[in-house]
C-alpha cells in the first residue's frame, strides 16, 4: 500500500466527542474495528486510515448536531456515502468521526413538469432511476459504480454520459449543506438559472467534504429518449480510434456515449466474456433521440469510422442487441482483473483537450510498455477522459514504486497538454501534489477559502489542499 500523510490527533478530544455522540446516538454510533476499517479507504492503493468512530445520520438536523459536537472539541468529521471513491477521500488521517449518510436515502420530491427532483444524499443513482422509470424520466450521470448522489456531488462525478449530459456540476440546481460550525444552509431553489450572489452550489460541488456536508440535492432530470441506438466499431490502432472520436465530436454528432477500449482490454474481455471481437481497439457508442435521428447519427459515425480505417461497424436500436454491444464495456473491469488474477487494480484517470487525446493515449501505452507495466486502458473518449488500470502486486515495494512513478508521469503529461490530473476521480489525498502543479497559486486561494469556512480544519482534513 502507498503511504499517506498523517495529521496530528487529539486523542482526549476524540474520546470526549465520541462519548457524547454515543450517548446521543446509541447503537447508531459504532466503534468496532471492522466497520471503522470499512469506512476508511478500501478501494485504492492508499493506506487505510480508519476513523475512530462511525455514526449513522438520519436527518440534516442530526448531521448538524454531530458537526456541532465535533466542532466544539476540534474533532475531524469525514462524510461517507458508499465508499466507492478512489483517491482516499474517506480516509481519516487525523482520526475523527465518519458520518455515514447512507441511511439518509429518501427521494423527497419529483417535479415531473419541471424536470427536477429533491433527494437525500444517500440515494444512489440506480435507486433514483428505478424510482423515476415509470414517469418517463431519468438522471443521466453514470460513474459506473452505484454511488450515492451526495458522494457524486462531493467529488463532481461524471461518467459515460458526460459527453452529452455533462457532469454533476451541470445537473445540480441547488444544495442543502451543513457547514463546519453546524449551521444549515441552502444554496438556491429550483429555478433553472439565478444571478443571486456567489455560486455556493458549485463551490460545494467537488469540494469533497472539505467545506461542508451535503444533506439534500435538487437535481435536473431528463426525459427518457424516444429511441436509443448503439454502435460498435474496431480500429487498426489507438490513433485511428481517437481520430474517429475527435472527428465525431467536431462534426457535431450529439453522441450520448463514446467509449474507448484498447487492445489489451479487448483481449481480456474476449477471454472473460467469451466474445470474439477483433483483437484491436474498439469504440462503443450510444445515440439518444427520435427514431430517425438516432439512425442518422449512427450512419454519420459509420462514415467517419470508415474514413479512419474502422472495420466491423454495426449498430442497432434493439434493446437486446444494444445490451450485447455494451457487454464488453460492462465486463471490462472484471475482465481486466483476470489478466493478472494475483494482482490488485490501481485505477487512475486524466483528461485532456479532445484534440490531444490520440497523442496522450498513444504516449501512455508507450510508457507502460517501456516500464513493463500491465495496464489496460478504457476511456470516456468523447470528452478526452481515459482510465488506466495498473495491475500490480501491492505488497511488492518495487512494483508500487514503479506504479507511483508512472502515475506521476501521466499526471504531468496531461497537465503539459493543458489537461487535468483527474477528469472525474477527484483529488482526495492521492492527487494533492498534482493539483498544485496544475493550478499553481489558485490552490492557495482554495486554501484561503478552506481556512475562512473551516478555521479549525475539522471538515475532511488532509484532502485537496494542505493547510
Amino acid at each position: 500500500m502507498a503511504q499517506v500523510t498523517t495529521l496530528p490527533r487529539n486523542q482526549t478530544a476524540i474520546e470526549t466527542a465520541t462519548a457524547i455522540l454515543k450517548q446521543r446516538f446509541g447503537n447508531r454510533l459504532q466503534l468496532g474495528q471492522a466497520i471503522r476499517d470499512q469506512h476508511g479507504h478500501t478501494t485504492t492503493w492508499l493506506t487505510n486510515q480508519a476513523p475512530d468512530a462511525v455514526v449513522f445520520a438520519h436527518s440534516t438536523q442530526e448531521v448538524s448536531d454531530i458537526i456541532q459536537i465535533c466542532a466544539e472539541h476540534r474533532v475531524p468529521v469525514i462524510p461517507f456515502g458508499t465508499g466507492t471513491s478512489l483517491e482516499g477521500h474517506v480516509n481519516a488521517p487525523g482520526g475523527g468521526v465518519s458520518v455515514d449518510l447512507s441511511q439518509m436515502n429518501q427521494i423527497l420530491a419529483v417535479n415531473a413538469q419541471d424536470l427536477d427532483c429533491v433527494v437525500q444524499p444517500g440515494v444512489t443513482r440506480s435507486q433514483l432511476n428505478t424510482y423515476l422509470r415509470d414517469q418517463g424520466l431519468f438522471f443521466p450521470i453514470d460513474p459506473g459504480a452505484n454511488a450515492s448522489l451526495g458522494g457524486m456531488a462531493s467529488t463532481r462525478a461524471s461518467g459515460t454520459n458526460a459527453v452529452r449530459y455533462g457532469t454533476m456540476r451541470d445537473n445540480i440546481l441547488s444544495l442543502q449543506a451543513v457547514m463546519p460550525d453546524g449551521q444549515i444552509i441552502r444554496t438556491g431553489g429550483r429555478a433553472r438559472k439565478s444571478s443571486a450572489g456567489y455560486d455556493l452550489t458549485r463551490l460545494l460541488i467537488g469540494s469533497e467534504g472539505t467545506l461542508g456536508v451535503i444533506t439534500e440535492l435538487t437535481l435536473k432530470l431528463n426525459g427518457i429518449p424516444e429511441a436509443m441506438s448503439s454502435a460498435m466499431c474496431s480500429f487498426p490502432d489507438i490513433d485511428a480510434a481517437c481520430q474517429a472520436v475527435i472527428a465525431t465530436i467536431q462534426y457535431g454528432v450529439p453522441v450520448a456515449r463514446i467509449e474507448l477500449l484498447d487492445q489489451l482490454t479487448i483481449q481480456a474481455v474476449n477471454a472473460y466474456s467469451k466474445l470474439s471481437l477483433p483483437d484491436t481497439p474498439l469504440l462503443l457508442l450510444e445515440f439518444h433521440g427520435s427514431e430517425a435521428s438516432v439512425a442518422e447519427q449512427a450512419a454519420i459515425f459509420g462514415e467517419i469510422a470508415e474514413d479512419m480505417g474502422g472495420h466491423g461497424f454495426e449498430w442497432t436500436v434493439s434493446a437486446e442487441e444494444r445490451t450485447k454491444i455494451w457487454q464488453a464495456r460492462h465486463d471490462a473491469y472484471w475482465a481486466c482483473m483476470q489478466l493478472r488474477p494475483d494482482a490488485q487494480g490501481l485505477a487512475t484517470d486524466v483528461c485532456v483537450p479532445i484534440s490531444r487525446l490520440a497523442e496522450c493515449v498513444t504516449a501512455t501505452q508507450e510508457k507502460l510498455n517501456e516500464m513493463n507495466i500491465l495496464a489496460p486502458i478504457v476511456g470516456h473518449a468523447g470528452d478526452g477522459n481515459f482510465h488506466t488500470l495498473l495491475l500490480i502486486d501491492k505488497d511488492n515495494a518495487d512494483e508500487v514504486a514503479k506504479a507511483d512513478e508512472f502515475i506521476g508521469w501521466l499526471n504531468d503529461l496531461a497537465i503539459s497538454m493543458q489537461g487535468t490530473c483527474t477528469g472525474e476521480h477527484g483529488i482526495g489525498q492521492g492527487k494533492m501534489l498534482y493539483l498544485k502543479k496544475e493550478l499553481g497559486p489558485a490552490t492557495d486561494i482554495m486554501a484561503t477559502i478552506k481556512r475562512s469556512l473551516d478555521p479549525h480544519n475539522i471538515m475532511n482534513p488532509g484532502k485537496i489542499v494542505a493547510l
